[in-house]
């Protein structure tokens, strides 16, 4: 008999994994606290991008999916909680007050007999002092498994099945049964000994991904010092060595890496805080400030004044492959004050984000032809492949643009400067030694 699932909170993970249940046969009831969101799931219209889930709302809504804005009062096999856990950047300091309300829901519509899976991404020691306590004190008896989503956007109903999906419990009886969940979905279960060590995972999985971000972002920056090219460098270092491979230098955003840092800085006492964690999260938070500086400094250059010039800026979302729509961890939002300041009117383009979005953010909805042939200069910012497809000698034989700054490499460099274009990336510009 299929099994029934309740996910509390329907934002990109809790979505994404009912569309994924329900494609295997789950029955699942999916709640969320945002009266937006359950009218318009329950109307069929998803209000995220991700490829396929729209799809499998359009085919299983009414039959093996529900929305509502409570859990409903059938019995369930199993309740998910999928609900965010942000951290103020300010202090660093996460915010679990939404999974405390997800377990006492929980704990009020539901019983012993019922499995609860952590799937929100928490400091080590969450599910145990937050969830198992809230659950522990309506019921006595729990089962309770902690089981982290580890997809990319863009991706996330082939990893959901394809990614080995990690499973720590409470205890043997709370393993078997997440086990007994899993197993319908994912093709390979790797049980872990405990809450604490599946917490753990997720995090360094999501820490490590920075860090080795972070590095290509080091690199860069020490060339821009001396006038080098940091894509020569790390390509150079990459050719035929055994050890893993240098990153090349580029933004880092999304939900998961701008946040899960601090997660794990918040899962250690304050005297014995990470030494390397928190370093990579610091520069790659600071890159995108850098990178608006550099361009308008060689704006600055090449026109003898920033106000008034009209700058393109194409990639709005935090990253353009995998592509997606997701405006979390964008670089745009520290770049915007940059350009403000320096006077600069700003065009603005993606090819999923919507107009009234990049209005929010200060730009100017335009398109990708009007980007070409209103501005003064553009900086690419992520790497959808409407950008790296673009036919640079069409583009610009008839542009008045001066500066490109190509953030992630997608252009010829010597298309672009055959028509006089000054070239630049991170850590780099074309035919210069260091600013």
């Amino acid at each position: 008999m299929p099994k029934t699932v309740g996910v509390v909170g329907l934002g990109y993970v809790g979505l994404t994994l009912t569309a994924a249940l329900a494609g295997r046969d789950y029955r699942v009831h999916g709640m969320d606290t945002d009266p937006g969101v359950v009218a318009a799931l329950s109307a069929g219209r998803v209000h995220l991008y991700e490829p396929g889930v729209a799809e499998a709302f359009q085919r299983h809504l009414g039959e093996r999916i529900t929305v509502s804005g409570d859990l409903t009062a059938e019995p369930l096999d199993a309740v998910v909680l999928a609900v965010s856990t942000p951290v103020d950047l300010s202090t660093g300091r996460p915010d679990l007050r939404n999974l405390a309300a997800a377990a006492e829901h929980v704990a009020a519509r539901c019983g012993p007999e019922t499995l609860v899976v952590v799937r929100s991404t928490v400091p080590v020691g969450t599910s145990r002092e937050v969830v198992l306590d809230v659950l522990a004190a309506r019921w006595g008896r729990v089962r309770l498994v902690m089981a982290p989503e580890r997809t990319i956007q863009g991706q996330a109903l082939r990893e959901l099945v394809a990614l080995p999906q990690v499973i720590g419990g409470l205890d043997e009886e709370s393993l078997r049964a997440g086990i007994d969940l899993f197993q319908g979905l994912a093709e390979q279960i790797v049980p872990v000994s405990s809450l604490e060590a599946a917490e753990l995972v997720k995090l360094s999985n999501n820490c490590h991904t920075d860090l080795i971000y972070a590095f290509g972002n080091e690199v860069a920056l020490i060339a821009e010092q001396h006038g080098l090219d940091p894509l020569e460098v790390v390509k150079a270092a990459n050719v035929g060595y055994p050890r893993p491979d240098l990153s090349k230098p580029g933004f880092v955003g999304g939900g998961c890496l701008s946040k899960d840092p601090y997660l794990m800085m918040a899962s250690t006492r304050p005297e014995r805080r990470p030494y390397l964690v928190g370093g990579a999260r610091a520069l790659n938070e600071r890159l995108p400030g850098h990178v608006a500086e550099r361009l308008v400094k060689l704006i600055g250059q090449a026109f003898g004044t920033t106000a008034g010039i009209t700058l393109s800026v194409l990639g709005w979302a935090y990253k353009g492959w995998p592509a997606t729509d997701d405006m979390r961890g964008t670089p745009i939002a520290d770049m915007m004050p940059v350009f403000t300041a320096a006077g600069m009117r700003v065009l603005g383009h993606d090819p999923l984000v919507a107009d009234e979005v990049i209005r929010r953010y200060g730009g100017e909805p335009v398109s990708l032809d009007k980007a070409f042939a209103a501005a003064d200069a553009m900086i690419i910012i992520n790497d959808h492949p409407d950008y790296r497809d673009l036919a640079v000698d069409l583009r610009l034989a008839d542009s008045e643009l001066r500066v490109i700054f190509d953030a992630w490499r997608v252009l010829d460099e010597a298309s672009v400067t055959r028509y006089g274009v000054r070239y630049a990336s991170i850590g780099y510009v074309a035919g210069e030694a260091a600013l």
